[in-house]
């Protein structure tokens, strides 16, 4: 019999400790999802949803599709982007991905050294 009460004691004496200890891992997982995952998409949307609020006619963009063109009407669904002269399409306004800048032409190079011992004549 006291085979049988020590083997129940030692059993229940290596209990998993209070019921708090149990969540932290728990806990420090949706920690690390949050600020890996879920905060960086919030931050993400809510960059999209004002570049959406802020578009103007004459802006440059892109859709979702991949095509590129420029805003030439807008109501508060829908755009109307002119993707070549005389071309115009109808697309929702969530389906704009983003906003071309105009591009800045290149920088000419400088000039290149003149190489020592040859000297111009």
């Amino acid at each position: 019999m006291t085979e049988l009460f020590t083997l129940a004691w030692a059993v229940e004496g290596t209990g998993t400790g209070s019921g708090f200890t149990a969540f932290i891992p728990l806990i420090l997982m949706f920690a690390i999802f949050y600020f890996l995952l879920i905060r960086p998409q919030q931050k993400k949307q809510k960059h999209h949803r004002t570049m959406l609020a802020n578009l103007r006619r004459g802006d440059n963009v892109v859709t979702q599709g991949g095509i590129h063109g420029k805003i030439t009407g807008l109501t508060d669904t829908i755009a109307t982007v002119e993707i070549a002269p005389g071309v115009r399409v109808r697309v929702g306004r969530g389906a704009i991905s983003g906003i071309n800048m105009p591009q800045q032409p290149a920088p000419a190079p400088p000039p290149a050294p003149k190489e020592k011992g040859k000297e111009e004549k």
